[in-house]
């Protein structure tokens, strides 16, 4: 039992971080890894969740939810901050947890990884195929419904017929197109994203500049709505409850984490990723729903869903007319927005499948997987093989399976793996306290009591089901690890 919490040593992983011991290049500068990171935190969530949460929970106040979930990621940035400065390596939470909490804890943030970052990047590569049918019929470009839809899914047609879908090929192709990507380099990856992240950005801020010369400050009146007597449901529990939902459209921040080794300066580089992507966003998530709630009254917005929330406020962006009725001054805004979307989602893909291969990467190499995750393509010097198995799982997986199955999965792993951050930096600090750091958690032991308590607030509020899920999974794991891991572990072996 005692190897099950055998632990790597800083030393050990800081001299893996070497470029002459990995093997990956060394070409992401501080710029490149704030992009990676507002990259993997917006996506459409910011367009679909804000409306909802709106208009359901907490009204003009969802600013204010905004802000509560900001602060409760940020707990988490500061201490993933605090690791990667200090252990540059590219396994993320993987890597944190083997130096705090043992090779068994490690394995099983290692394998939950895998549903923020595989199964993740399937499922927006699934949303990434429903928004480009959508943008394309615009132009009056109508792809076969069999040909962009799972076997499990139908679509009815305009003449009423029902079509069942064969494979969603849209969905197949981006996952290879970004794929391709990354095994063509580290540094060409992040050029994409950041022309990607430059453009939806672009938007957002179109939106925000726009509709402020369209605020009708009487929306704001009540701006904390009264509680209707449910839990959630308005009032301060209301804007708790938003909190909740709308936390998870930060989630992603913790990708830039996985790029360590192949920064340029990680000890001050990672911290400034992390930090500045996560404040970026923020600024930009308040301005946003602020424009969204002003334009028009927080009730506009129930009932809708998809972009529906955001095609509503552009729709009151306008003159009002003798009948009461708006015209709206931005048609052409709708179209930006799914263009958005899409650049959005693409970013996202890169990113997490990124961040996939960098954590089997540091797990390949500790033996805990086989070698092919580790092994370095001679010319692009990236995990080409690895990218390539991913490749072909997510691709197969975004081909023949609905994406509600395991869209809430992805919350709970990236939930899991935020706690066990938190509480790595706790123990750290108790067991390792003259360790050099470039960058420290501040106020501790509050802040990661603080990132712990409020992951497992936001845990507790997710179904059932998803928790029964990840038991699951995670039970897979243990048999993984038990077959394979611990045989060939080398830090075991070694013992």
């Amino acid at each position: 039992m005692r190897s099950l919490w055998i632990k790597k040593s800083i030393t050990e992983l800081q001299s893996e971080s070497a470029e002459e011991n990995n093997g990956l290049k060394r070409t992401l500068t501080a710029r490149s890894l704030v992009a990676l990171g507002i990259g993997a935190i917006i996506g459409a969530g910011l367009f679909s969740i804000t409306g909802g949460a709106a208009a359901n929970n907490a009204g003009p106040s969802i600013t204010i939810s905004f802000v509560i979930a900001a602060v409760a990621c940020g707990f988490a940035g500061l201490c993933y901050a605090e690791f990667a400065s200090m252990i540059p390596v590219a396994g993320s939470a993987y890597t944190y947890s083997y130096a705090t909490m043992g090779e068994f804890i490690a394995w099983i943030i290692g394998w939950d990884l895998v549903l923020e970052y595989a199964v993740g990047a399937a499922t927006v590569s699934i949303s990434w195929s429903r928004y480009l049918v959508k943008f394309l019929g615009y132009y009056d470009i109508h792809l076969p419904a069999s040909l962009t839809l799972s076997p499990w899914n139908s679509a009815t047609l305009a003449d009423g017929s029902i079509v069942h879908g064969m494979i969603n090929l849209p969905a197949v192709f981006i996952v290879i197109l970004m794929s391709l990507l990354l095994i063509k380099g580290t540094k060409e990856s992040a050029l994409v994203n950041g022309i990607i992240v430059g453009l939806k950005v672009a938007v957002v801020l179109v939106f925000i500049l726009l509709g402020w010369g369209y605020i009708n400050y009487d929306n704001y009146s009540p701006y904390i709505p009264a509680n209707t007597g449910e839990f959630g449901s308005f009032g301060m529990s209301g804007i708790v409850r938003a909190a909740a939902i709308v936390f998870f459209a930060y989630i992603g921040f913790d990708a830039v984490s996985t790029a360590a080794q192949e920064a340029k300066n990680p000890k001050r580089d990672m911290p400034i990723g992390i930090l500045v992507s996560l404040a970026i966003c923020t600024v930009l998530y308040l301005l946003f729903a602020h424009v969204m709630t002003g334009v028009t009254s927080y009730t506009s917005f129930q009932g809708v869903d998809g972009i529906a929330p955001v095609a509503v406020a552009i729709d009151h962006m306008g003159e009002v007319g003798a009948n009461g009725v708006v015209t709206p001054a931005y048609p052409w805004l709708n179209k930006a927005i799914i263009l958005a979307i899409l650049a959005g989602y693409s970013s996202v893909i890169l990113v997490m499948l990124m961040g996939q291969t960098r954590v089997f990467f540091s797990m390949s190499q500790d033996g805990l997987l086989p070698k092919v995750f580790s092994q370095v393509h001679p010319k692009f010097r990236t995990p080409a093989k690895s990218n390539l198995l991913f490749m072909l799982f997510v691709s197969l997986f975004a081909a023949f399976v609905p994406a509600d199955i395991v869209g809430e999965m992805t919350s709970i792993g990236t939930l899991l793996a935020f706690i066990l951050v938190c509480a790595g930096v706790l123990v750290l600090r108790k067991t390792q306290p003259d360790l050099p750091r470039a960058f420290k958690t501040p106020l501790v032991p509050l802040v990661p009591l603080l990132g712990i308590a409020s992951c497992l607030f936001m845990m507790v509020f997710l179904p059932g089901d998803t928790w029964l899920r990840l038991i699951i999974w995670l039970g897979i794991g243990f048999v993984i690890y038990f077959g394979y891991s611990r045989k060939h572990s080398k830090l075991n072996n070694k013992k």
